[in-house]
C-alpha cells in the first residue's frame, strides 16, 4: 500500500497509474504537480488526484513514492526543484523513454544516484497525451522495464516492481545503455519515420490529393506522428546516439531497398518482403497484438 503517492506531471501516463492505483484501493492519497494550475485543477476534477501543488518540493513533502512523469528535457530542472522536499525513505521512481539521460540529470541534480531511485519505464501508451487522456487499465498486460543500477537498493526496486505489477504490468529488468539501445530500435525510430513520412508528404505540392487518397495503412503507420511533439523531441536529443546508430542502420537497408527496386531485383524484393512478414506474423502470435 502506498500512503502518499506524487506524480510529478500529471498526464497520459502518470495520470493513468494514478487512476488505477486508487481504483485498486493501492493508494491512500495522491498528489498531483505541474506548471499548470488549471491543468491540476483539472485533474483533482476527474478525480485523477486528492491535491495538488504547482512547487514540487511542496508536492514530494511526506510522499513515500515519487513518480517523475515529466518530458525528459525538464527531468533536471524538476528533479533539482522537488529535491529540498523529497524524504530520504521515499522511493523515486520515473517513466522517461530513455533511461542513460535521466540518470545523468539525477546525478546533475543530486550529486549521487540516490539508493531509493529506481529508473522505469512503462511500454504502453497512446498518440494522445494530457490529463484528460489518462484512462484505467493503460498498462494491464504491457511491459515495464526498471533499469536499477549498482547504486539502487533492492527494496526500492521491490517496491516500484510491486507498484507496476499491481496495475497489471508485466515488469522486467535491464542495463539502462541496453534499454535505450532497444527501445531507439523499436520505438524512437518508427516515431521517426511516421513523422518523417507525414511531413513529406505534407510539403509536397500534391498533398492535398495524397492525403484524400491515403488508405488504411497510411492511417496505422502514421498513427503515431499524432504524438505529442515536445516529448518526441526530447526522446531524440536524450537518446540520440541510439537513435542514431538505428536511423543509420535502417538508411543503409533502405539504400538495398531502392537499389532491388531500381534494378528490378525481384527475388532480393520478395526475399526481404517473407523475412519481414515471417517476423511480423511471429511478434504478433507472441504478443497477441493481431
Amino acid at each position: 500500500m502506498i500512503n502518499r503517492l506524487c506524480i510529478v506531471g500529471v498526464g497520459l501516463i502518470g495520470g493513468s497509474l494514478a487512476r488505477d492505483l486508487r481504483r485498486l484501493g493501492l493508494c491512500r492519497q495522491v498528489v498531483g504537480c505541474s506548471r499548470s494550475s488549471e491543468h491540476l485543477q483539472r485533474a483533482r476534477e476527474l478525480g485523477i488526484i486528492d491535491s495538488y501543488d504547482v512547487n514540487p518540493a511542496k508536492a514530494v513533502e511526506g510522499a513515500d513514492m515519487v513518480v517523475l512523469a515529466v518530458p525528459l528535457g525538464a527531468m533536471a530542472r524538476v528533479l533539482e526543484a522537488m529535491g529540498p522536499g523529497l524524504d530520504d525513505q521515499a522511493v523515486l521512481t520515473d517513466v522517461g523513454s530513455a533511461k542513460c539521460s535521466v540518470l545523468e540529470a539525477v546525478r546533475e541534480a543530486f550529486g549521487v544516484i540516490p539508493e531509493n531511485f529506481v529508473p522505469a519505464h512503462p511500454i504502453a501508451g497512446t498518440e494522445h497525451s494530457g490529463v484528460e487522456a489518462a484512462v484505467d487499465g493503460l498498462f494491464q498486460g504491457h511491459r515495464v522495464i526498471l533499469t536499477p543500477v549498482d547504486a539502487t537498493r533492492p527494496e526500492a526496486t521491490q517496491r516500484v516492481r510491486a507498484m507496476w505489477q499491481s496495475v497489471g504490468a508485466q515488469v522486467l529488468e535491464m542495463d539502462p545503455a541496453h534499454h535505450d539501445e532497444v527501445l531507439a530500435a523499436t520505438s524512437h525510430l518508427p516515431h521517426m519515420l511516421a513523422y518523417t513520412l507525414v511531413d513529406m508528404l505534407g510539403r509536397m505540392e500534391e498533398r492535398v490529393e495524397m492525403f484524400r487518397y491515403a488508405a488504411g495503412g497510411f492511417r496505422d503507420f502514421t498513427r503515431i506522428a499524432s504524438s505529442d511533439p515536445q516529448m518526441w523531441h526530447d526522446i531524440c536529443i536524450a537518446n540520440r546516439d541510439a537513435l542514431v546508430d538505428a536511423l543509420d542502420r535502417f538508411q543503409g537497408d533502405l539504400g538495398v531497398a531502392i537499389d532491388a527496386i531500381r534494378d528490378g531485383d525481384s527475388t532480393t524484393i520478395k526475399e526481404l518482403f517473407a523475412r519481414a512478414k515471417e517476423l511480423r506474423d511471429r511478434y504478433a502470435r507472441e504478443s497477441d497484438i493481431g
